[in-house]
């Protein structure tokens, strides 16, 4: 920062944002703490701009030290898409020359807009990390209210075992047959049935489902000897996952006993739609001074869940109200700010549980968790049951293979399915230059979904975006509009073009820009209009107004009720469909190929990822790991050197955040269980 005053730092922070590298919001900042301090310093103004520009990339913080260390790379300046064209401006690490770490620390001490919390200022300096005041504030109260949870230990009922096994009997018989050890779906059950905070995690198929269901079947029935049922929600983060769940909710609650089904949801809500978002504002109804009314609250995906979102349902669960999280915590994490369930998760696959409470599971379960115990295990550890064995992706699955070597980092376990002939359900598409996918390429993945890709016979083959539209093109003929519109929207689904990057011809701007290109040459979209019957669009902005939040997708499609006027569908949690005119969308974009990032939540019948031709600090192994399992029945990978791809998953998400810290650092003084 030698030789920095204000007006130099104005003029650097201006080409930053010029050349796309800072946000304008970032540098807005900056200017609002001008105005607040005329004195701040130069070096406080540029913290305080990159850690704002941290937490437009998922970060809750800026971590001092690693900043130092590498700050180019814990940056990602220059960001994707930038090759060092001509006069680029100074990069993070040539402005931060020469700085030490305690000089940094001191001048951000000795400055007036940084605190240390115990007072309200725009910056808190907290354990070598930079935070915003309101961050830092939510993550404070995140650690202290997960703490709260944890240290509740509730009573459970002494024919414990006996109740577990009418419950899991089937499925542990299932899984003794298949030489599994541990019935973990049982052992996260009994975790559940004492704990107030419990996190449920596993991959897709694990049964995550299956387990809080029954769980569920076991506490309601708990509740109904007694006289009394369970006020029980079910939610997600976003409306396609509210959707999935509802489905596999509805499907799982008939394999219990029919009075105990009876009282068990079946309609799964969006988590801000539970909270009750006050318009224009970012406030809901419910908060501490007005909690839901709930004894039970199941949130699914919760690795979606961003910290301030967390902060704000956690405040409106009254103190005694279970809180159950679902998720798969080696996907990526939410779009906004935090990793909550990563952070939770960090140390799952470790040996986890504390010995008095592996001596409880051992004694209702029936299992010797001795392997799974340790005398340093924290209070998380003890709320978190890990299921470990896939049902959809089985142990000769193509996907399930691929994904769990990805998972582990194993490149040659990875390039060996992807080498595998006439396989099932994973192919390689090789092809591409900097211009982008030939149109050979996307005619065979987008018309036909790459049939001759996999090994399939009759009709169990991949569909391409073909498929949904000849069903637009048919209209709805003499059935119900909504009936027709959920026909479009399922057949939509089941292909899906996934990239990594926003920019270049890889990325989402190129991609569907060269989709919709090749779509109307073929003549399967209308010409001219922004708008067209079959345009899919994603919504990406949170419209409490219409009830639409970001990451829901809707279809544009003719309404005969309305003259044939254009309205855009969106399925809904219940199974409905939600009209709505295209005028009153606001910020949506054409979803042709959606980022991986957007895709959580969803599954697809074939999902196709496309890889750029550069390696980006944005491609890591969760970013393909997700990509891959967003595949329910067919992946492929299009890429143009496996190079890249090999350096994508040697590469791990590191979200700056100090909440997994925050809750080591202070374990709850547990209750003796024996």
């Amino acid at each position: 920062m030698n030789g920095y005053d204000h007006d130099s730092l104005g003029a650097l922070l201006k080409r930053w944002v010029e050349r796309g590298w800072l946000r304008s919001l970032d540098r807005a900042l900056v200017a609002f703490l001008q105005e607040q301090d005329q004195r701040a310093q130069p070096l406080t103004l540029l913290s305080a701009a990159l850690a704002s520009h941290q937490l437009g990339r998922g970060h809750i913080c800026l971590p001092l030290e690693q900043a130092l260390a590498d700050p180019d790379g814990i940056l990602s300046l220059p960001p994707e898409g930038d090759y060092g064209l001509d006069g680029p401006p100074p990069r993070p690490s040539e402005v931060l020359q020469g700085l030490d770490l305690q000089r940094w620390q001191d001048a951000l001490g000795n400055d007036a807009l940084v605190g240390d919390g115990s007072t309200a200022t725009p910056l808190v300096l907290s354990e070598g990390r930079l935070y915003l005041y309101r961050y830092w504030q939510a993550e404070r109260r995140v650690g202290q209210a997960v703490r709260s949870r944890m240290a509740q230990v509730l009573d459970t009922p002494t024919d414990l075992p006996a109740r577990l096994d009418a419950l899991f009997g089937p499925l542990r018989n299932d899984a003794e047959a298949q030489h599994q050890d541990i019935h973990w779906q049982t052992v996260g059950a009994a975790l559940a049935a004492r704990s107030a905070f419990t996190v449920i995690s596993g991959g897709p198929g694990t049964g995550k489902t299956t387990t809080v269901v029954r769980l569920l079947g076991l506490l309601q029935g708990l509740a109904l000897e007694t006289g009394r049922s369970l006020r029980i929600h079910l939610a997600a983060p976003t409306g396609k996952a509210a959707a999935r769940l509802t489905e596999s909710i509805s499907a799982a609650v008939g394999q219990l006993p029919p009075e105990i089904a009876a009282e068990i949801p079946t309609t799964v809500t969006t988590v801000h739609r539970l909270l009750r978002p006050i318009p224009h504002s970012r406030r809901f109804r419910h908060h501490a001074a007005n909690p839901l009314h709930l004894d039970l609250l199941v949130v699914d995906e919760a690795s979606m869940v961003d910290l301030e979102l967390m902060d704000a349902l956690l405040d409106a669960l009254a103190p005694r109200t279970r809180l159950i999280l679902l998720g798969d915590k080696d996907q990526l994490s939410s779009v906004e700010a935090g990793a909550v369930l990563g952070e939770l998760c960090r140390d799952a696959e470790n040996p986890g549980y504390s010995n008095g409470l592996g001596h409880w599971l051992a004694q209702q379960t029936g299992y010797d968790l001795g392997a799974y115990q340790g005398d340093q295990a924290g209070a998380i550890g003890d709320h978190i049951a890990l299921l470990r064995r896939s049902h959809r992706f089985g142990e000769h699955s193509g996907i399930g293979r691929l994904a769990r070597a990805v998972n582990a980092q194993d490149r040659t376990a990875m390039r060996g399915v992807l080498d595998e002939k006439d396989s099932d359900d994973v192919a390689l598409v090789i092809a591409g230059d900097r211009e982008g996918l030939p149109d050979t390429v996307l005619d065979n993945l987008l018309l036909e979904g790459g049939r001759n890709l996999f090994h399939t016979r009759g009709d169990a083959a991949p569909q391409g975006y073909r498929h949904y539209l000849e069903i637009v093109a048919r209209g709805a003929q003499d059935q119900d509009f909504d009936t027709w519109a959920a026909q479009v929207l399922e057949a939509f689904g089941q292909f899906q073009v996934l990239c990594a990057l926003r920019k270049g011809p890889y990325g989402l701007e190129g991609l569907n820009h060269a989709i919709e290109r090749r779509l109307r040459e073929r003549g399967l979209l209308s010409e001219g209009h922004p708008w067209y019957a079959g345009r899919p669009v994603l919504v990406t902005v949170n419209d409490y107004g219409l009830g639409l939040m970001n990451g829901d997708i809707g279809i544009a499609l003719p309404d005969p009720t309305s003259a044939g006027r254009l309205r855009v569908c969106f399925p809904t949690a219940d199974g409905g469909i939600k009209r709505v005119l295209p005028s009153r969308l606001g910020t949506v974009e054409t979803v042709f190929a959606m980022t991986v990032h957007k895709s959580q939540g969803s599954e697809f019948g074939h999902a196709c990822l496309v890889l750029p031709e550069r390696i980006s600090p944005i491609l890591t192994k969760e970013l393909v790991y997700t990509g891959i399992t967003r595949a329910r029945r067919w992946f492929s990978l299009a890429l143009s050197d496996l190079r890249i791809l090999d350096a994508a998953i040697m590469r791990q998400t590191q979200r700056a955040s100090g909440l997994g810290a925050l809750l080591r650092q202070h374990p709850h003084n547990q209750e003796t269980l024996e």
